[in-house]
């Protein structure tokens, strides 16, 4: 997990408790150990345990690592340590008589609740973002189903048929006097001309007559 987003879990962690007097201190000068320490007061041996509880589960929660909690029998003094960051929780008595602060507090980290709000709304839009991506795909898809349904559909074969059928009409078809008329088949046009010819021919030919049967022939 990233530092910042630690540091603001451990912060929103211990004031869901009630924490009293939250320190965080930069210590990457200082060893390499750990990046950040936290310091915070519990007023009792319940709220200490109760603090370094939610500062386990808000970590595990926003998959953080735990490595170890430390003084959770006694309750005076819970050291929470999360790899990169460290978290003290103590009573007041235990941290006036310790004094971390003076050991650690170098470079102490600012924090506000205007900062803490920007760092917690980036990890909801970190979190948020692929449940975004994934409704927009959905979206994309729906949006493109409906536009392949409204599209038109394309016309049949029959529209095809009617156009050449249309045609064939357009060209048997023969004006006479402001009206349309249908022009016969050519095959039946060459029938009167064929009976033409063959009375042609016949009257052409001079009738044969036979010779009378002789009657030595009978």
């Amino acid at each position: 997990m990233d530092i910042k987003k630690l540091q603001a879990t451990v912060i929103d962690a211990l004031e869901d408790v009630k924490a009293q007097d939250i320190r965080v201190y930069d210590t990457v000068h200082l060893t390499s150990m750990f990046d950040r320490l936290a310091i915070a007061s519990g007023t009792s041996n319940r709220q200490t345990k109760a603090l370094a509880a939610s500062v386990r589960d808000k970590v595990k929660e926003k998959g953080g690592d735990i490595v170890s909690i430390e003084g959770e029998e006694t309750g005076e003094w819970v050291l929470v340590d999360l790899g990169d960051m460290v978290v003290h929780i103590m009573q007041p008595a235990i941290r006036d008589y310790y004094r971390l602060e003076e050991i650690w507090g170098d470079k102490e980290v600012k924090f506000g609740a205007a900062k803490r709000k920007s760092v917690r709304t980036a990890m909801e839009e970190e979190e948020e973002a692929p449940k975004k991506r994934t409704r927009a795909q959905a979206s994309s898809r729906a949006t493109q189903t409906t536009l392949d349904d409204d599209e038109p559909k394309k016309p049949a074969r029959k529209t095809a048929a009617k156009k050449t059928a249309t045609k064939t009409a357009s060209k048997t078809a023969i004006p006479s006097g402001g009206k349309v008329k249908v022009a016969a088949p050519k095959s039946a046009a060459r029938k009167p001309a064929a009976k033409k010819t063959a009375a042609k021919t016949a009257a052409a030919k001079p009738a044969v007559k036979r010779a009378p049967r002789s009657k030595a022939a009978e």
